[in-house]
C-alpha cells in the first residue's frame, strides 16, 4: 500500500493516529497546502488569516518537515488549493490511500469533499480516504451519548457525564523511521509571509506569547510549564492573569494547529499528579481541555448554526452594524480603557488572555450590541491560537446565542478593578497610544 498523509490541523508526528496508520503502508509521503482561500478577505472585511497566525503556521510546517525528514518521509508543500494539487500527487506516486484528520465544519468539509471529487474524477474511484478522529480528548466512539444529537447544550452536564464514564485513550506509539529509499525528490518550498500576501511580523517585547510554532516548541513548552517551572501547580490561581508568558499554559496555539495533541497534554498532567502534586490547578488544566472538546461536539451537533447570527439558540436580537463602533473597538479607542488595552494587545501581538477575550466580546455584543459575528471574524483573523470550534463557540457563548444558560453581561469596570487593580496591564498597552 502506498500512503499519502494529507496534513491540515494535525501538524505533528507524535501521538498522531493519522501518521501511525499511514506508516503501516509500504511507502508513504506527506503533503501540506497553504490554501489561498484561508488568506483571502472574508465576508466581514478581515483577512481570514493574518500575519501572526500565518507566521506561527509557517514555523509549524518547517518543523513538521524537519521531523518527517528524520523518519525519511518527504513533506511536499504547496501554496495552492488541495483539490488542484492532490490528484496529481496521487497519480504520480500511485497512492492507494489518503490519510487525514476528520474535519466537519463548513469550509473544511467543502475542501475535503472537493479533493475527494477531484481525485475520483481525474485518477480513480479506487483511492481510499481514511479519516481519523484525532483532535479530541474524549474520542467520539467513547463518549456516553448514542449520537451527537444527544450532546447537552450545557457544558457542566457534558463534563460530569464524560468524567464519570469516559477514559482518555493512551497516546499513539511512536513511528519507526522508513528506509531512505522511501524519500522522494522534493522541489517544493514553504511560502513566506510575503508570498501569502502578508506583512512581516516584528515581535512586540510586551507580548505574553513569545513562542514559535511547531511540535518541538510545543513539547518544550509542555516540559517547561509542567516539569521545569511547575507553574501548573498554581494554574487555577494565575489563569486570569494578563501579563507574561506563565499565567497560563499557552498551549492553545499548538493545540489549535495540531502541533500537540490533547491526549499528550492530559497524560503529562496525570504523570505530574502522580509524581509531584495533584490539586485544583492540575485538574483545571484538564477541565479546560474538556471545554475545548465540548465546543467541538457542539459544532458536530449543530453544524453551520455556529456561524449563524441567531446562533445555536435561534435567538433573534436587533444587532447593530456601525462602522465607527467597529473601528473604535479594533483600534482600542472605546470609552473603556480595559477593553482598549486588550484590543491593542491583540492588534500588536495576535494574542489576548482568556479574561480579556471574555470582556471585549461581552462589550462588543452586549454593550455596543454589534453583530457578534464581526467580532468572531476579527478574532479568527488575528489570533495565533484560532480554533474554529472554540472561537465561534466562545463568541456565541458570550453573545447570548450559545451555550451560556445565564446569558451574562460583563461589568467592564468591575472586571478591570478585579483583574487589573493597579492598572498595570492597561498602562502596559495604552501608554504608547496616548501620544
Amino acid at each position: 500500500m502506498n500512503s499519502l498523509i494529507w496534513f491540515n490541523n494535525d501538524l505533528r508526528i507524535s501521538d498522531c493516529e493519522t501518521v501511525k496508520k499511514a506508516c503501516e503502508g509500504k511507502k508513504v509521503i506527506a503533503v501540506y497546502c497553504f490554501d489561498p482561500r484561508f488568506f483571502e478577505t472574508g465576508p466581514f472585511g478581515f483577512k481570514r488569516t493574518e500575519k501572526f497566525r500565518a507566521k506561527f503556521l509557517i514555523e509549524s510546517v518547517h518543523n513538521l518537515r524537519k521531523n518527517l525528514e528524520k523518519h525519511n518521509i518527504t513533506l511536499l508543500v504547496f501554496h495552492d488549493r488541495p483539490e488542484n494539487v492532490l490528484p496529481e500527487i496521487v497519480k504520480t506516486y500511485q497512492i492507494d490511500t489518503i490519510f487525514l484528520q476528520q474535519e466537519w465544519t463548513r469550509d473544511e468539509r467543502k475542501i475535503i469533499d472537493a479533493v475527494n471529487d477531484a481525485v475520483k474524477a481525474t485518477v480513480s474511484n479506487a483511492v481510499t480516504f481514511e479519516e481519523t478522529d484525532d483532535q479530541f480528548l474524549f474520542h467520539p466512539e467513547d463518549i456516553p451519548y448514542p449520537s451527537f444529537e444527544n450532546i447537552p447544550d450545557v457544558f457542566t452536564q457534558f463534563r460530569r457525564k464524560c468524567e464519570k464514564q469516559c477514559k482518555v485513550r493512551p497516546v499513539v506509539s511512536e513511528i519507526p523511521p522508513f528506509a531512505k529509499e522511501n524519500k522522494v525528490e522534493n522541489g517544493t518550498e514553504i511560502p513566506s509571509l510575503e508570498q501569502l500576501g502578508l506583512e512581516d511580523v516584528e515581535r512586540d517585547e510586551r507580548t505574553a506569547f513569545p513562542f514559535s510554532g511547531g511540535e518541538d516548541a510545543a513539547q518544550n513548552r509542555l516540559q517547561d510549564y509542567i516539569w521545569e517551572t511547575k507553574k501548573i501547580a498554581s494554574y487555577k490561581k494565575t489563569r486570569n492573569g494578563l501579563i507574561g508568558k506563565d499565567y497560563s499554559s499557552k498551549l492553545s496555539a499548538w493545540l489549535a494547529n495540531g502541533s500537540i495533541s490533547p491526549r499528550t497534554v492530559y497524560w503529562e498532567v496525570k504523570q505530574f499528579e502522580k509524581e509531584v502534586q495533584k490539586n485544583d490547578s492540575t485538574y483545571w488544566l484538564i477541565f479546560e481541555l474538556i471545554w475545548r472538546d465540548y465546543f467541538k461536539y457542539v459544532s458536530l451537533k449543530h453544524g453551520d448554526k455556529i456561524f449563524w447570527q441567531s446562533g445555536i439558540l435561534n435567538k433573534e436580537y436587533h444587532w447593530k452594524d456601525e462602522d465607527s463602533a467597529k473601528q473604535k473597538w479594533i483600534s482600542g479607542t472605546t470609552k473603556e480603557p480595559f477593553v482598549n488595552a486588550n484590543m491593542v494587545e491583540i492588534g500588536q501581538t495576535g494574542w489576548m488572555s482568556n479574561r480579556g477575550r471574555q470582556n471585549v466580546a461581552s462589550y462588543w455584543a452586549k454593550h455596543l450590541e454589534q453583530d457578534w459575528r464581526v467580532g468572531a471574524a476579527y478574532f479568527e483573523s488575528m489570533l495565533i491560537d484560532y480554533d474554529v470550534h472554540s472561537n465561534w463557540g466562545n463568541w456565541m457563548y458570550n453573545s447570548g446565542v450559545g451555550n451560556d444558560p445565564r446569558d451574562r453581561k460583563f461589568n467592564i469596570q468591575r472586571q478591570a478593578d478585579m483583574y487589573d487593580k493597579k492598572g498595570t496591564y492597561q498602562d502596559l498597552w495604552l501608554q504608547q497610544t496616548l501620544f
